[in-house]
């Protein structure tokens, strides 16, 4: 079943069972899918909505540390939730073992050694993580394999 068919019978149900969070959150990408398809004049096919719900889970994670600051633990939890709800809509995501695996290749092929590497690297390996890993993740671990 394609993405878009799968969020509308997902929010089809949240509204039946009354699940709030998971309404909210299926409207939410919708929209943003909506709105891509309006000022692109195009149809969005799963890669895009692939790329859009990953924007978004990015979004919530770095929001996450502003409601820290700010003692709210109430919007932690929420936020948490509805990050787990837009997980279920990606592809599975790679391990940690998956990703060094795929950096230590990228590396043997570029020969990186350097900080200055960096971005013949991450061009290498995102491609290949599209959507099943974190961008600040994969940074992180490309930065053990160079100096």
């Amino acid at each position: 079943m394609p993405l878009k068919e799968k969020l509308m019978a997902d929010m089809k149900e949240a509204m039946k069972s009354k699940n709030k969070v998971t309404k909210d959150v299926v409207t939410m990408v919708r929209a943003a899918i909506k709105q891509k398809e309006v000022d692109e004049r195009v149809e969005l096919v799963d890669a895009d909505i692939i790329d859009i719900i990953a924007k978004q889970i990015k979004q919530k994670k770095d929001s996450i540390s502003d409601f820290e600051k700010g003692n709210r633990q109430d919007l932690i939890d929420l936020t948490n939730e509805e990050i787990k709800i837009l997980l279920e809509y990606l592809p599975p995501q790679l391990s940690d073992e998956e990703l060094e695996s795929i950096v230590q290749k990228a590396v043997e092929q570029t020969g990186a050694q350097t900080k200055k590497d960096l971005g013949k690297l991450m061009a290498l390996i995102m491609p290949q993580v599209k959507g099943k890993a974190d961008g600040k993740h994969v940074n992180e671990i490309v930065a053990k394999y160079i100096k």
